[in-house]
């Protein structure tokens, strides 16, 4: 069973409709106390760090993410949500993340290395290049394009966590991981086959349990 967090900022209802497609036993809600109950989280998301980290906050959801990743069970950040799984946010000032992965999320500067400007946010269907062909996540899928929509990017110098990156006039980091947790920049939910194919990869991972992250 997948628990979907609703923190007020997510994309819920196209989240919840893909699992559905997939035949994949999920249920949403904000109490601990229930998504406790849960085998595997999604933290979605739309919107601002900041918003997001508050409200995590507010709703006592921060600290029981924590301990659930600690429990070495199955998490999957998508969009925003995978922007919360990094050490913080340059958006409205520094906004300190859940801190599970080293990086920080820095808006796109709109211009190229070449001078060249580029529209910003980031939106539409780009090409996945695979880092770790083998991760779970990408099993039985070949490279292919998927939809973004984001203005924000994660700079991370440790490239043991970029498990598929593209390019947006620079490399972006668009599945990422360690271990137990997991997550996408993009909206795999929107990402036709190949998108479908992570997230039934995702129930994959929570049927098998924390155990092998133990």
């Amino acid at each position: 069973m997948i628990g979907i967090i609703d923190y007020g900022m997510g994309n819920l209802h196209s989240v919840s409709k893909a699992l559905e497609r997939l035949d994949l036993s999920y249920f949403l809600s904000e109490a601990p106390a229930e998504l406790a109950k849960a085998e595997g989280l999604i933290l979605p998301g739309v919107g601002s760090f900041k918003d997001a980290m508050t409200l995590l906050k507010e709703k006592e959801q921060e600290a029981f993410i924590k301990m659930w990743v600690r429990d070495g069970k199955p998490l999957l950040g998508i969009c925003l949500g995978m922007q919360l799984l990094f050490e913080g946010s340059e958006e409205n000032g520094s906004t300190e993340g859940l801190g599970f992965l080293p990086g920080y999320a820095k808006r796109f500067t709109g211009e190229a290395e070449s001078g060249e400007n580029y529209k910003v946010p980031h939106m539409g269907w780009n090409k996945l290049m695979f880092q770790q062909p083998d991760h779970p996540l990408l099993q039985n899928t070949e490279e292919g394009h998927v939809y973004f929509v984001h203005s924000y990017v994660i700079d991370t110098k440790e490239e043991d966590v970029l498990i598929a990156t593209s390019d947006y006039y620079r490399e972006v980091p668009a599945v990422v991981g360690h271990k137990n947790v997991m997550g996408t920049q993009f909206h795999p939910e929107k990402s036709s086959q190949l998108g479908m194919k992570m997230l039934e990869n995702f129930g994959k991972v929570v049927a098998e349990g924390s155990k092998k992250y133990e």
